[in-house]
């Protein structure tokens, strides 16, 4: 049998398991090789590796084809246990690249996340410096607090928030049909019942605001509550939260085309 030289196989190319393609650059012996992939990330690997393609490069974009794991202090999980930087990250990019997710929760259609956070090592960073609890209760990323509308994950839009806090800008588009934010028809009166929900207090009961003959009367009544009810909230916590957090609560404002921006 004809022995194969080392510098016969510098050069030849495999696909990883990811379907990356790989190159040997560098052959010492079996057990060292050197290999680079396209995007120029090499690894010191065994032959037997490269044939069977078990080499992971931590620049494939193995999260719904947008986010990789790259390279530094930051891993995904030790043994079962997952990391809650990774776990919200991994959530993340689902939210806004899988299809399957975005048809049970459509309010994530044309999202995106920023190019520096498609690397979980720069997202698990920021998550470490910006990342806080409030009496132990749910913390939530939360991306349209900060900037009214947006539509981008990134280090700008995004701030850690309190369940009790993110529940206060939940828009519940589903249940009042046509009618216009902050109420719903109701047949019997034939005029508009506004509420606003209240998942602050220890039943989760909405607030009555009142019954209204025309819509413009409707949203007027819940606007004035609905602004002056965050603001309450936000003084609340106000030692408690980041100030950016604290002044866009204060400075939020309610506005008729909060129903048209969410059923476009």
């Amino acid at each position: 049998m004809k022995k194969v030289l080392s510098s016969e196989r510098i050069g030849k190319e495999n696909k990883n398991k990811n379907g990356s393609i790989m190159k040997i650059v560098d052959y010492i012996d079996p057990e060292h090789i050197t290999i680079q992939f396209e995007d120029g990330y090499q690894k010191i690997i065994s032959y037997s590796n490269f044939v069977a393609g078990s080499v992971k490069n931590p620049y494939d974009k193995t999260c719904y084809g947008v986010g990789y794991l790259g390279e530094g202090d930051y891993v995904s999980r030790v043994n079962k246990l997952i990391f809650p930087q990774y776990s919200i990250w991994h959530s993340m990019i689902e939210r806004c690249y899988n299809k399957k997710s975005q048809e049970k929760y459509p309010t994530y259609i044309d999202c995106i996340v920023c190019d520096e956070w498609h690397n979980y090592q720069n997202f698990a960073k920021w998550y470490d410096d910006n990342y806080y609890e409030v009496e132990k209760g749910k913390m939530e990323l939360d991306k349209d607090i900060l900037v009214k509308g947006n539509k981008i994950y990134s280090p700008e839009t995004c701030v850690f928030v309190p369940n009790k806090i993110n529940s206060l800008f939940i828009k519940n588009d589903i249940s009042r049909g046509e009618s216009l934010i902050g109420m719903t028809y109701e047949k019997s009166s034939n005029k508009y019942k506004v509420n606003c929900s209240n998942k602050n207090n220890k039943t989760g009961t909405a607030i009555f605001i009142g019954r209204f003959a025309t819509q413009k009367l409707a949203f007027n009544a819940y606007k004035e509550f609905k602004e002056t009810y965050i603001k309450q909230i936000a003084n609340e916590y106000r030692d408690k939260i980041p100030q950016k957090l604290y002044n866009a609560m204060c400075k939020y404002e309610v506005e008729i085309t909060d129903w048209y921006i969410n059923n476009i």
